[in-house]
Formats: structure tokens, C-alpha cells, sequence
């Protein structure tokens, strides 16, 4: 007999405003408590030196986080030009100093060429497996990690502002996989200069904007509150909201119940839809399952075991 799991059947995203200091880790599992929640994950870390948004899924929204990880993400950094460290942020030791500085004209040209595809090599520190081992892990050994470069996407870059000559603040949309340490690092040696990141911090991800977040402290200081209309339970968002990008297709009860028990939803008629990529099957307004669309016919991938 399969052991039983600790907690409620909570699901759902709440997306928090992680504050410089905890790591992501450690983030998930406050909420988690906070909810008294069976499971729960989150959908891209963020370093205990970065700050911003961080979507925690709990429950059943769990299995949404594919969908949040893909997702293009928003970041607002500050470059510190002069010197570069050994995990391209203030964790790191100073490794080399350049007494040049970049005009902001200069930095505007050079950031221009980090837009589109490029290809990246990730931070030494980072958390890439080498044979089966952490990056960072490695580096932290004494041993020297290269690690491969790869293509990631900056769909766009501007420069906020320059307080100094040392100093510039930099916002960029990009791709998964993209590492701001690496471009920061990048952008400095093409300025002629070397560089680290002094402050992340994460404004967009997928769906989900900064504006939406709730700070976590104030977060955790709403469980101290007795049930009330503004409590945690208001910041707990559907697992659905990870899916606003695909298309949503309604079921009857029987068919919703076919998908439940692992069956294909075979669509009939003339005027049925065709699909491509995946669906979210949802009866009443709740959804069912994650589907895929082959040969007319709705197949589950991830059913949803909601309770109402």
C-alpha cells in the first residue's frame, strides 16, 4: 500500500517577489508550508543574489512548469565595468581588473550585437552537469570548468541607465537557457573592458509580470492573519494561468471522464478542430488534462486530479 503524502491537496501558482538572500530552494519550501501543500516546485531558479519574480507551483500545477520554464523571461541588471570575478557576480574574487570605461554610446553599439541568436558559454558557476556533476561544484574544487557554448535568443536588450563610468543598468527579454552573468561578462570584453553583474533581478517570466508578485515577506506575514478576504488563499493563482499561450478545448462528461481513465477523445464532425501542439481539455471550466492532437483525436499527456 502506497504511502500516504503529508499536507493538502493544494493546487495552483503563486508567484512570488523573491527578495535577495534565500535561495530558490528554500523559497519553495516556505510556501509550500505556508500552504500546507502535498508537493511542490518552482519553474527557473533564481540565485540567492538575484531578486524578482519566481512562479512556485503547488499541487497539480506542477505539471504545468514545463510550460513556465520554456517561457521567455524578462531581466533588469547592473554591469560593473573594471573588474571581473570568478562566478561573473558579487559572489565571486576579483580575477582581473582594466582601468577602461565605455561611453554610453559605446555600450548602446555593443549591446545592439547580443540581440537575436547568439551563441553563449554558460558560467563556470553555474549549474550545468559536467560527467554527472554540478558546475559550480567543480569550480568550487579548484578544478577548471570550460563548458561548451550554446545557442540562446536575446530577443532584445536596452540600456536603462549609466549613474557612472562604472556602472550600467541593462533590461533584456530572452530565451531559456540564457545565462546574464555570461552576457554581462561577454559585453565587457567587447567594450575592451571586463565586467561582472552587481544586481539581477528577474521582471517578467512567461505569463507572469512583476507588478502581479507578491514580496515574500509580505506573503508569509499574511499567514499570521485569521481568514479574511485578503489572506494567502487571494494569491493563489489557477494552475491553468501557466497555459494562456495554448489552446483550450471543451468536453462533454463523458469524454472528460475518457480522459481521466488515460482514453483518447476522438473529435467527429465536419466543423472539428484541428490542432497542433498541445491542448488543455476542460470540462465546465476545469481543466481535465494536458492533450496532444494526432489523427483526430485528443490524447492525454498530463491528466489533472483536481479536487473540488
Amino acid at each position: 500500500m502506497g504511502r500516504r503524502k503529508s499536507g493538502d491537496a493544494v493546487s495552483g501558482w503563486v508567484i512570488v517577489d523573491k527578495p535577495v538572500g534565500p535561495g530558490s530552494t528554500q523559497v519553495v519550501a516556505m510556501i509550500r508550508r505556508l500552504y500546507n501543500a502535498q508537493k511542490a516546485g518552482h519553474a527557473g531558479t533564481l540565485d540567492p543574489l538575484a531578486s524578482g519574480i519566481l512562479p512556485v507551483a503547488l499541487g497539480e500545477a506542477t505539471k504545468t512548469v514545463p510550460f513556465i520554464i520554456d517561457a521567455t523571461k524578462g531581466y533588469r541588471f547592473t554591469v560593473v565595468f573594471g573588474a571581473s570575478t570568478t562566478t561573473d557576480d558579487l559572489e565571486g574574487t576579483v580575477d582581473a581588473t582594466s582601468t577602461h570605461r565605455p561611453t554610453r554610446e559605446e555600450v548602446e553599439t555593443a549591446l545592439a550585437t547580443f540581440t537575436g541568436e547568439i551563441m553563449q558559454r554558460p558560467p563556470a558557476y553555474s549549474a550545468i552537469k559536467v560527467d554527472g556533476q554540478r558546475a559550480y561544484d567543480l569550480a568550487r574544487a579548484g578544478e577548471i570548468v570550460e563548458l561548451k557554448t550554446r545557442a540562446v535568443t536575446i530577443h532584445n536588450a536596452k540600456l536603462i541607465s549609466m549613474a557612472d563610468a562604472d556602472h550600467a543598468e541593462i533590461e533584456i527579454s530572452c530565451s531559456k537557457g540564457t545565462y546574464v552573468r555570461a552576457l554581462a561578462r561577454d559585453l565587457a570584453l567587447k567594450l575592451g573592458t571586463v565586467g561582472h553583474v552587481s544586481a539581477l533581478r528577474r521582471i517578467v517570466h512567461g505569463p507572469f509580470r512583476e507588478e502581479a508578485a507578491i514580496p515574500l515577506d509580505k506573503l508569509m506575514g499574511l499567514g499570521h492573519i485569521p481568514p479574511a478576504s485578503d489572506t494567502v488563499w487571494t494569491h493563489l493563482k489557477p494552475l491553468e494561468t501557466a497555459l494562456d499561450d495554448i489552446p483550450v478545448h471543451a468536453l462533454s462528461a463523458d469524454d472528460a471522464a475518457n480522459l481521466r481513465q488515460g482514453r483518447g477523445v476522438l473529435l467527429r464532425g465536419r466543423d472539428a478542430p484541428i490542432y497542433a501542439g498541445p491542448v488543455l481539455a476542460t470540462h465546465g471550466g476545469d481543466p481535465v488534462a494536458l492533450t496532444e492532437y494526432k489523427a483526430g483525436e485528443l490524447r492525454p499527456v498530463r491528466v489533472f486530479n483536481l479536487r473540488s
